[in-house]
């Protein structure tokens, strides 16, 4: 294998760097992982990707891009204090700074939210507190809102709640189906979320009162809009 030149050399040698400097991150999913496909072009450095469906399809992009997988079924479990103990266990033995849930379909149970506070972070696609649970964009269409979006924030053990990190805002358009809403919410969910890990693993949030503050010059993107 050939060397790189000096000036690609050095520069792969900052990332390594600077990678090297920040929390590193494992990310729990439950299906296609698109979220966490975006976390981890973004370049962060994701440890490892977890799942409670052992055919999930983001496993696979996991793999194929070096990073580690493993699987905890929730259906293997007598109970979500079982389950959330091994999945616990499967967490721990990457021992991130950072644990990112990113289209986990599982509520879970307050002794593990309890074990990871501060340092899980979750994406809803709603703004929040607005549609927290599920079939939020069907919701905000029954609703007649105008506006619609998505949330990154601390996870608490009160489901979808939490010190809110960024949010990204879209139009509600005329005619607009449940399907083309929640494209248009993706799109932003793919912008934002690494942007949010990204101030976390640099230390570069400030949590007073419930209310985050981002340090930094690019802090107002902490609100995004396609308005």
């Amino acid at each position: 294998m050939g060397s790189l030149p000096p000036a690609r050399a050095q520069d792969a040698l900052t990332l390594q760097r600077y990678n090297s400097a920040m929390k590193s991150i494992v990310i729990v999913i439950s299906g296609r992982g698109s979220n966490m496909r975006a976390i981890v072009e973004s370049g962060l450095p994701v440890e490892a990707v977890i799942s409670n469906v052992a055919d999930a399809a983001g496993l696979g992009f996991a793999r194929d891009n070096g990073i580690a997988t493993e699987v905890v079924e929730h259906r293997a479990f007598p109970s979500r204090e079982a389950f959330d103990a091994e999945l616990a266990g499967a967490i721990d033995r990457h021992a991130p700074g950072i644990v990112a849930l990113a289209g986990f379909m599982r509520i879970l149970t307050g002794g593990f939210v309890h074990r990871y506070e501060g340092r899980m972070i979750n994406i809803h696609p709603s703004l929040l507190p607005s549609y927290p649970g599920l079939h939020t964009h069907r919701r905000a269409l029954e609703e007649g809102v105008k506006v619609h979006g998505c949330t990154v924030h601390f996870v608490t053990p009160r489901l979808d709640h939490g010190p809110i990190i960024a949010q990204a805002a879209v139009p509600v358009l005329p005619g607009d189906t449940e399907d083309a809403l929640a494209a248009r919410v993706l799109r932003q969910e793919h912008r934002i979320y690494p942007l949010a890990l990204r101030w976390f693993a640099e230390d570069r949030l400030i949590v007073e009162n419930g209310i985050v503050r981002v340090k930094g010059q690019d802090a107002s993107q902490a609100l995004l809009s396609e308005l």
